[in-house]
């Protein structure tokens, strides 16, 4: 079974953007610091994943609906963890 081209550049691609976000969300979860993240910035990012979700999925595409996937778990909980910590402020 070979790989279509668009594979060969989408598994990686995929694997590299989703591994990004890995640092930032086990940051995040383990200072609870998120001083430095935007929350408008974030919650734009976190629509546009599920977007891109949607999309890989209406197209058909495993690599960009699954990299898309874990990323959007990841940055839902930062996230979230912004926005908890945005409210507990005073």
């Amino acid at each position: 079974m070979s790989m279509e081209l668009h594979d060969i550049i989408g598994y990686p691609a995929a694997f590299l953007t989703t591994a990004a976000f890995i640092p930032q969300a086990w940051q995040s979860w383990r200072t609870r610091d998120l001083s430095g993240i935007s929350l408008p910035m974030y919650a734009m990012f976190t629509m546009g994943v599920a977007l891109w979700m949607v999309y890989g999925m209406l197209i058909g595409s495993l690599p960009v609906f699954a990299a898309n996937v874990i990323t959007l778990l990841l940055s839902t909980t930062v996230l979230l963890l912004k926005i908890s910590q945005q409210y507990r402020q005073p």
